[in-house]
This record gives structure tokens, C-alpha cells and sequence, in this order.
């Protein structure tokens, strides 16, 4: 592979206070899926379907981080980030998802938290990260009320545990995502394909986040917020038609999950009306005000209306989209592509924090960035180099221009099971050696760690 260009000069400053880190997932690192007493979830269920996971792997093991979490937190350490986001899994403390909490799994968590307290890491919890425990998916999942009271008691038992020693929170992980690819097209789990259908799942999702700060402020905790999925959305032409696709688009992907949360109510209120309620009062649950608002930002999208002569799904990234939706992704032409063919283009990143700005003004809370990497294989990893570089240039563009953003994670510290594609796209700062599990830093850990310490020097 060549090594892609990198800009000789040192990242600007950020402030003294800015946040740094890297993140990762439960489901995609942990494995031990039968250990600890940890029950079954939709993701385990969906992985043993044959033809679900494109290489035909699972993540029964995934890359063991329930054994090797210690060599993990020393990468860490050595990395010199001040913050590791995680998931919690759901299963692995409440086994069927509602009633009996198991200990073994929060002990789990105790080891871990104390870990990185000790490597002067702070650790920072996502509480849902798509791995539904599966006895709750059987009941209907995300579909129906009860799970969103559930999740909430989880939170609960989570936060009795850990609460005395973690002070940054996160509810959910990109919900859209999960209704989306989850539960109306199947391309995740829980593998439902009930397209437009699958809107009660959002909402829940919603809800349940609400409900888990809740009963996080009754427990003492602060420092909350969630991790939602945004881009900039393009349409592909100036005509009418591609125009109102784009809107579309934008509606559903972006303003759906961000709406609620910042404003109080749904974008649209036809849309509104398709959701189970009681909507009004949800959404004063919903709407809580929140220490701080986290985008998981990777590309821009360009939409447009569909093709009326399509035969089959578009390929968008590796999602497949049926031709009968009224919007259909485009070609985002002129800039480099990563190895999952998703196009560079850290100056949407600015544009995505200015629009949110503009649409939110005073309702919008400072932001953290909480996801944000590329797809490259190799341990020579240059193009990795230069997408973060590009993107924390443009981000201390938006902070030069009065964003108020707090702190910026990589997604992800480590290669790792990147869900319907399997092993095949390495997103981590660390390659994972498929047969050993052995972990080696790639060039991107070492300029990324060379990058911090020049920020600790001020």
C-alpha cells in the first residue's frame, strides 16, 4: 500500500481542557459471549445466520478484550488520550435484558473502570450500543414501550455500580443506525425489514435515552450525553425533485433523532403522528436538557430523487437501499475514498457543526465528537494519518469560529468486528492479528501519540 501525504506541520492548539480519546464497542470487542453469565443478544443471534456476516465470521471471540482488556488499557495509557469510551453490554448485566442483575458482569465492568482510573484514563460508559439483549428482541424489541422502562432499570443498576467512579455518561449509540439497518432494512440486527414500519423503534429509542438520564440525575450521575450519527446531507441536483429527496433524507437521518432531543418536538408533524404514544408527554421525557451533545460524523451523503429505472438496491457504503425508497444515495465525486469506499471530506465536518449551530442556536449544548475514523488495512496506515489530520484541522476551524466543541474520540482504538462486513474493515489505531489477537500500534497510534504529547506541551 503507498503511504498517503501528511501535512509536516503540528496540529493547531486546542484548549488546555479539550477532551481527547478513542472508542470502541462491546459487542465489537469483547467476546466471552458465553462467560460471566452473559445471556444472548439480538447481535449474537442475527451473526449465526448464514450469509448475515459477509466473511462468515461471528463475535464469539471477536478480539477477546474481556481477557486482554489490561494489554488494551496499557495501549491506552502509552497512547495518551485522557478519556476511553466503551460500551457497557446490556446482556452481560441483565442477562435477559429485564429482572435479574447479574453480578459477575458488572465485576466485568468494576475491573475495567479501575483499570483505566489507574492508567489516569477517564472512563466513559455507552449504556446501549445495539447488542438488545435477545430474550427483549423476542418480545418485540425496540418496537414496544416496555423495552425503552427496561433499558432505563439497566442504566439504573449500571450507574449503582460505576457511578461513584465514572463522570462522563452516555445513553445511546446512534440510533438511527439501528432503526434503520436493524429494523427497516435487516441489514443488522435484529434483521427486520419493516422499512417505514420501523419508526417506533426511533422513538423508543428516544425514549428509553430519556428515561436513562432519569434515573442516571437519580443516581447522582452528571456529565450526560448521547452519541447520535450526522452528516451533512447534499442533493444532487438544484431540481425540485432532488431537492425535496434530500430534505427527506436529512429529515430521517439527521433531524428525527436530533429534533427531540434539542428542541423538544418531532420535525415534522405528520411524521409525529405515525408514532406510538402518548408523543406529547415522551417527549418532555425525551427532551431533557443534556450536558453535552456527541456526533459520530464520518462522510457526507449526496441524495437524490430515485432512479425509476433501478433493477436493485443502491450500494451506499455497504448499505443496500431498496429502489422503492423516495431518495437514492448518489456519487460523491473528487475526493479520496476509504477502503469502504466512503468519501474524505473533513471540511463537512465544520459545514455539519455550522448547520447545527444555525438550526439549534441557543438549544444546543457544547459537542464532543464522539466517533470519528476511516476504514484502512495495513500497519503503514499514511491515509489514516491524513484523515485525521484533515478532520482535526477542519474541527479547530468550527472552535476558531465560536463552536462550542469539548473534546474529539477516534473511532476506534482497535481493529475489530465491524458487524455485517465482518473482519474486513480495520477501523483501530492498533491492528489485531486474526489468528494470534496479538495487537500491534499502527503508524496512525504513533502520530496520533506524538500528536498529543506535542498538546500536553501547550
Amino acid at each position: 500500500m503507498t503511504t498517503a501525504p501528511v501535512s509536516p506541520k503540528p496540529l493547531p492548539r486546542f484548549p488546555r481542557d479539550f477532551v481527547w480519546g478513542v472508542s470502541t464497542s462491546a459487542p465489537q470487542i469483547e467476546g466471552a459471549v458465553e462467560e460471566g453469565g452473559r445471556g444472548r443478544s439480538a447481535w449474537d443471534v442475527f451473526a449465526a445466520v448464514p450469509g448475515r456476516i459477509k466473511d462468515g465470521s461471528d463475535a464469539r471471540v471477536a478480539i477477546d478484550h474481556y481477557h486482554r482488556y489490561p494489554e488494551d488499557v496499557a495501549l491506552l495509557k502509552d497512547l495518551g488520550v485522557g478519556a476511553y469510551r466503551f460500551s457497557v453490554a446490556w446482556p452481560r448485566v441483565v442477562p435477559d435484558g429485564s429482572g435479574a442483575v447479574n453480578a459477575a458482569g458488572l465485576d466485568f465492568y468494576d475491573r475495567l473502570v479501575d483499570a483505566l482510573l489507574a492508567a489516569g484514563v477517564d472512563p466513559v460508559p455507552t449504556l446501549f450500543h445495539w447488542d438488545t439483549p435477545q430474550a427483549l428482541e423476542e418480545g418485540g424489541g425496540w418496537l414496544v414501550r416496555e423495552t425503552a422502562e427496561h433499558f432505563a432499570a439497566y442504566a439504573d443498576a449500571v450507574a449503582a455500580r460505576l457511578g461513584d467512579r465514572v463522570h462522563r455518561w452516555i445513553t445511546l449509540n446512534e440510533p438511527a443506525e439501528l432503526t434503520l439497518l436493524g429494523y427497516g432494512l435487516g441489514q443488522h440486527a435484529p434483521g427486520r425489514q419493516l422499512v417505514f414500519d420501523a419508526l417506533p423503534a426511533a422513538h423508543h429509542q428516544l425514549l428509553g435515552h430519556g428515561l436513562a438520564v432519569q434515573a442516571l440525575r437519580a443516581r447522582g450521575a452528571g456529565n450526560i450525553g448521547i452519541a447520535n450519527s450526522h452528516g451533512p446531507t447534499w442533493a444532487a441536483s438544484a431540481s425540485e425533485a432532488d431537492t425535496t429527496a434530500a430534505d427527506l433524507y436529512d429529515l430521517l437521518l439527521n433531524r428525527l433523532f436530533a429534533d427531540p432531543l434539542l428542541l423538544g418536538r418531532y420535525p415534522d408533524e405528520g411524521l409525529a403522528a405515525l408514532l406510538p404514544g402518548p408523543v406529547a408527554d415522551d417527549l418532555k421525557i425525551i427532551s431533557q436538557p443534556l450536558d453535552w451533545y456527541g456526533i459520530n460524523y464520518y462522510q457526507p451523503t449526496r441524495v437524490g430523487a430515485p432512479d425509476p429505472d433501478a433493477a436493485g438496491p443502491a450500494d451506499f457504503g455497504g448499505i443496500l437501499l431498496p429502489p422503492e425508497l423516495p431518495f437514492a444515495p448518489r456519487e460523491i465525486e473528487g475526493f479520496p475514498r476509504t477502503d469502504f469506499g466512503w468519501p474524505v471530506v473533513p471540511g463537512a465536518l465544520t459545514e455539519l457543526l455550522e448547520t447545527f449551530r444555525e438550526r439549534y442556536g441557543a438549544s444546543l449544548p457544547p459537542i464532543v465528537i464522539t466517533e470519528n475514523g476511516c476504514s484502512y488495512d495495513g500497519l503503514d496506515d499514511g491515509e489514516r494519518i491524513t484523515f485525521l489530520d484533515g478532520h482535526l484541522r477542519a474541527l479547530h476551524e468550527a472552535l476558531a469560529a465560536g463552536l462550542d466543541v469539548r473534546g474529539y474520540f477516534v473511532w476506534s482504538l482497535l481493529d475489530n468486528f465491524e458487524w455485517a462486513e465482518g473482519y474486513a474493515r480495520r477501523f483501530g489505531l492498533v491492528h489485531v492479528d486474526r489468528a494470534t489477537l496479538a495487537r500491534t500500534p499502527k503508524s496512525s497510534y504513533r502520530w496520533l501519540r506524538d500528536a498529543l504529547r506535542d498538546q500536553a506541551r501547550g
